[in-house]
């Protein structure tokens, strides 16, 4: 199965459709009138339906077990066409669609079983999806696509040419897969002054977000908060906060991280962990939804 441990549990709706085509008006009576020898259909193709729902990753090899949440089954009867929808909803990483896909199938071959004696030119018809909403296209093209951002490795080590950076590559690897433009990346040691002196050029120019990582740990040169908080006009705690939970659903030390985030007029400043996995994991629990913060900050440079 696809890996989906990095995703983010959000909304996920989708409703599914079928249609079995009868051939003949005696059979809509039948149905209507619950007058089908093996019983009511509808309320058996109801209770096939969910059982499908449920069951899909046990039928389907690439399907991810899933907490299903809600789902149900609505019928309309239109000339000898039954039409069934199935819709189906969780809080979860990926999408249902496929689930309300199969609970519609289900629901017509139950229907199909269920009127074959008394019709043998029955028929299943259209198998689709009608609509999907939660996943990551539903917010992806919400996010303005003029975005610039400098990324800032704070670490004594690497600035001094003794260590490699990777955390402040897999930051810029996520912005570009976000459709952020990188205007600068650069490594600096931990100070005080020079990470300070970085977010005033970076704000005076416009940037629209910095992203640090390195200097967010308990260690007496993590510096990184002490430098940024005096900056900060306005803090958004949420995003730390969805930060370490996501983490600590990785790792226990996920809480230890001292990550910030706030604003500077309409210039958005992060500071995520200096490891790769956690630089790549923070940025991973708020990318790309993050960017809607662009389009409340409009007008910020301006006022």
């Amino acid at each position: 199965m696809i890996d989906i441990t990095h995703k983010v549990s959000t909304l996920r709706e989708a409703t599914a459709q079928a249609i079995v085509r009868t051939s003949s008006a005696a059979t809509i009576e039948a149905i209507r009138n619950r007058a089908v020898p093996k019983g009511d259909v509808f309320e058996m193709g109801k209770a096939a339906g969910l059982l499908g729902v449920k069951k899909t990753a046990d039928l389907l090899p690439d399907c991810h077990p899933m907490p299903v949440e809600c789902a149900k089954v609505d019928y309309a009867i239109e000339g000898l066409d039954v039409i069934i929808t199935m819709y189906v909803k969780t809080i979860y990483k990926t999408g249902v669609e496929v689930e309300a896909m199969h609970g519609a199938s289900v629901v017509a071959l139950t229907l199909y079983d269920m009127l074959k004696p008394i019709d043998k030119g029955i028929e299943i018809h259209s198998i689709k999806l009608l609509e999907k909403k939660g996943g990551k296209s539903d917010y992806t093209d919400r996010f303005r696509r003029d975005l610039k951002a400098m990324v800032v490795v704070c670490s004594d080590t690497i600035a001094a040419g003794k260590k490699e950076d990777r955390a402040g590559k897999a930051i810029v690897a996520k912005l570009e897969q976000s459709a952020v433009a990188i205007e600068e990346y650069v490594v600096i040691p931990d100070e005080v002054e020079r990470i300070q002196a970085k977010v005033k050029e970076a704000v005076a120019r416009g940037t629209d977000m910095i992203i640090f990582t390195g200097g967010t740990g308990l260690s007496v040169r993590d510096v990184t908060p002490e430098a940024l908080r005096p900056l900060i006009e306005r803090d958004i705690p949420g995003v730390s906060e969805a930060i370490r939970a996501y983490g600590q659903q990785r790792t226990p030390y996920s809480m230890l991280s001292r990550c910030v985030s706030g604003v500077i007029g309409g210039t958005l400043v992060l500071a995520l962990p200096g490891s790769t996995r956690g630089a790549a994991e923070s940025m991973d629990a708020v990318f790309p939804h993050l960017l809607h913060v662009f389009n409340i900050l409009i007008g910020a440079r301006h006022e």
